[in-house]
């Protein structure tokens, strides 16, 4: 698997645990979750940056925002008992369709 690849799922997983962090630590009134927070966020932040050096940063993005999107909605429902509508369901559904879509045949998208 190509480095930028890397680069871009574990940017997702700790871009993940940031907003995981972020609802854990009640608007920022609880530390240590506002702390892992902070540097789960940076670290994202900065593997996103590593990925940047070989893909388009509108097709990192999407894969970024879109699989952020859907795992916080997963870990949502799991973790802190959120349901979803059929809409959101629905939405969430076309975001990986769409995430699929780039990936499997975009020439624009780097493999």
């Amino acid at each position: 698997m190509p480095a930028h690849y890397i680069f871009l799922i574990i940017a997702i997983a700790t871009e993940t645990i940031g907003t995981t962090a972020l609802q854990a630590s009640q608007q920022f009134t609880r530390l240590w979750p506002s702390v892992l927070c902070i540097v789960a966020y940076a670290a994202s932040f900065y593997l996103l940056a590593l990925a940047l050096k070989e893909m388009p940063v509108g097709i990192l993005y999407a894969m970024w925002s879109g699989l952020g999107i859907v795992l916080i909605a997963a870990i949502g429902f799991v973790v802190f008992g959120q349901r979803l509508d059929f809409p959101a369901i629905l939405g969430i559904s076309l975001i990986l369709l769409g995430i699929l879509i780039i990936h499997l045949f975009s020439s624009t998208s780097t493999h």
